[in-house]
C-alpha cells in the first residue's frame, strides 16, 4: 500500500472518530493479506424510535434489524429492514429496504445500478436520509457503492454510483448517511472515503465500534467473505 493511501485512510478514520453523528455507515474492503473481503455496517440513532433496535442473524445468513423493545416501537417503516442479503455469489449491504430491491433485481438477472435507479431517498422530511448501498462478489477484487440523496434537502434527487476495481489490501471505502449532526441532518458529500481494514473480523468490529460516538451508536456487524464464497457474520448490539 502506498504511503499516501495509508495517510489518507488514517486521516479519514480519525475524522470518523471525531464525528458525533455520521449516521449509518458502510465499509467494504480487503484484509491486509488480500485473502478476504470485509463488509462493515453500523446503525446510530438520536430518537428513542431509532435507538430501539438490534441486529439479528437468520439461519440462511441474512441479517435483519429488530425492535429491542416491541412495546416502544413508534414507526417501524424505516427502522426494520434487512441490511444484509446474498444471492448467486453477490453480497449486498444497505441501510434500508433497498436491500430487497437489489436482491430481487439480481434474482431476475438484472443489476445493482438498475435496481437502485428505481429508489428515492427515505421519506423522513426534513432530513430525507440518503439510501446508501454496497455490493461485492466473492473472489472478485472489486466492489460498488451507491448513494441516493436529495440535493440541498430539496425536491431534486441525485443517484450516484462508485465502482472500485483492483482494490487495495488493507484498505476499504466508507460511505455514511450524514457528514455530522445538525437540523436538518447534512447528507454525505463526495465519493466514498478510503479507510483502513484490519486483520480480523473481530478487530474490525472493535476498531469501528470504538470509533463511533458512544451516545449515538446502536449496533455494528462485520461480514467476512472468503474467496471461495464461504462467509461469516459477527455483530455487536448496544442493547442486549
Amino acid at each position: 500500500m502506498a504511503t499516501t493511501d495509508i495517510s489518507a485512510s488514517q486521516k479519514n478514520f480519525e475524522n470518523l472518530k471525531n464525528n458525533p453523528y455520521p449516521g449509518r455507515g458502510i465499509v467494504i474492503g480487503k484484509s491486509p493479506d488480500g485473502s478476504k473481503t470485509f463488509q462493515i455496517y453500523w446503525i446510530m440513532g438520536r430518537s428513542a424510535n431509532s435507538r430501539n433496535r438490534i441486529f439479528v442473524k437468520e439461519d440462511n445468513g441474512f441479517l435483519k434489524t429488530k425492535a429491542f423493545d416491541e412495546s416502544k416501537v413508534e414507526d417501524p417503516s424505516l427502522i426494520i429492514y434487512y441490511p444484509l442479503k446474498h444471492i448467486n455469489g453477490s453480497h449486498i449491504v444497505t441501510n434500508g429496504d433497498q436491500t430487497d430491491t437489489v436482491f430481487e433485481s439480481l434474482a431476475s438477472g438484472a443489476g445493482f445500478e438498475g435496481a437502485l435507479e428505481t429508489r428515492d431517498p427515505e421519506p423522513d422530511a426534513p432530513n430525507f436520509t440518503p439510501r446508501i448501498s454496497g455490493i461485492c462478489r466473492h473472489g472478485d477484487d472489486s466492489y460498488k457503492f451507491s448513494i441516493i440523496k436529495t440535493i440541498a434537502h430539496g425536491s431534486c434527487t441525485g443517484r450516484y454510483f462508485f465502482n472500485y476495481k483492483n482494490t487495495i489490501a488493507g484498505c476499504g471505502h466508507l460511505i455514511t448517511t450524514y457528514t455530522g449532526d445538525g437540523s436538518p441532518l447534512p447528507s454525505f458529500e463526495g465519493e466514498p472515503q478510503i479507510v483502513p481494514i484490519f486483520e480480523s473480523a473481530q478487530e474490525n468490529l472493535e476498531k469501528y465500534w470504538s470509533a463511533l460516538d458512544t451516545g449515538n451508536r446502536i449496533s455494528i456487524l462485520v461480514k467476512t467473505i472468503e474467496r471461495n464464497g464461504s462467509f461469516d457474520v459477527i455483530l455487536k448490539n448496544k442493547f442486549e
